[in-house]
């Protein structure tokens, strides 16, 4: 089958604390984001997206995790 096994997708809740100025941050951001889409997301529904964008251009975790030295979930196959 050319299709591999898909990966398991069932969402993980994480809660966090941030302090007040990253939250207006992030408030900024998703205001910033309606206007360049006319779109208005939360910043609940646009902070996996950030963190999932932050992981993929961190160029010395990909090289980690290539060498072994970090694990990425993401490049594992089953």
């Amino acid at each position: 089958m050319k299709l591999s096994k898909l990966p398991d997708r069932t969402p993980v809740k994480l809660s966090t604390t941030l302090t007040p100025n990253l939250a207006a941050r992030l408030r900024d951001y998703a205001a910033f984001y309606a206007e360049t889409y006319g779109v208005r997301e939360e910043v609940a529904d646009l902070v996996p997206f950030m963190l999932e964008a932050f992981l993929d251009s961190d160029a010395d975790f990909r090289r980690a995790a290539r060498a072994g030295g970090a694990k990425d979930s993401t490049s594992s196959s089953p």
